[in-house]
């Protein structure tokens, strides 16, 4: 049910993380994998030749989504590679900072807000004309959008807007058939939570989940490969919570 073979996908922010574990499972599934990056060029360049070792399809892309025209120049690229038809878009492409209300910037909370909910929406708009009937979106939230996790108001914001442009973009696109949902990990053992390492990290997150260990990116990038494929055909406008049981 979650064959891919012959769609085309493209992976925001897939050169490590989770959107390294989307862009694996994506090709595993069969899809032609776009990985996009912003200055990881080297770990962009591994997830494609990973890809292609297992005899899958993918190429790097670059474009900085924390520039305004960034989306735009990612979108006029994509566009340029497939042509008429892009099946799978994943939106995973975003940025955190850990920072209590007191001490947030002006510019923390804009480029936080320019990544997460900007670029996403930006570049679901620049790519809809090669969007059709079948195709997918899906976007990244958080366990922030719904649970008060350590000083993380800013970006949880970001997340709590991703939450409502699903539903938004799910009830403007559904006539088309295109389906738009999202993913809301829980604490996910990458770069982005590296406190998940240490002991302390570690024992907290174990202390809120219902599944007593620490996600690991694949853990997130199989639940992506589902709502791409045929077998979430059916499901749109919602975000599914991929955390573990977090918070209950």
């Amino acid at each position: 049910m979650n064959n891919l073979t012959g769609k085309t996908a493209l992976v925001t922010g897939a050169s490590r993380g989770i959107g390294r574990a989307t862009a694996l499972a994506l090709a595993e599934a069969g899809a032609q994998v776009l990985v996009h990056y912003s200055s990881a060029e080297k770990e962009a360049d591994a997830v494609v030749a990973e890809i292609r070792a297992a005899g899958g399809n993918a190429q790097k892309i670059a474009a900085n989504l924390r520039d305004a025209q960034g989306p735009h120049a990612l979108a006029k690229q994509v566009r340029a590679v497939v042509g008429r038809r892009l099946d799978i878009l994943v939106a995973n492409a975003g940025i955190s900072k850990a920072t209590n209300i007191e001490e947030t910037t002006v510019e923390d909370f804009d480029d936080l807000f320019a990544v997460n909910v900007r670029a996403p929406y930006f570049l679901v708009q620049q790519l809809l004309p090669v969007m059709c009937e079948g195709s997918s979106v899906i976007l990244l939230s958080s366990l922030a959008a719904r649970a008060a996790v350590g000083t993380l108001s800013a970006y949880a914001a970001t997340k709590g807007a991703v939450d409502t442009l699903v539903r938004h973009f799910a009830a403007a696109l559904g006539e088309r058939g295109i389906r738009v949902n999202a993913v809301a990990p829980g604490v996910v053992e990458t770069d982005m939570s590296n406190f998940a390492r240490t002991d302390a990290g570690r024992d907290l997150t174990l202390s809120m989940q219902a599944l007593k260990r620490v996600a690991q990116p694949d853990d997130i990038g199989g639940a992506v490969a589902f709502l791409a494929s045929d077998a979430a055909r059916w499901i749109t406008g919602e975000t599914l919570h991929v955390d573990g049981g977090s918070k209950l």
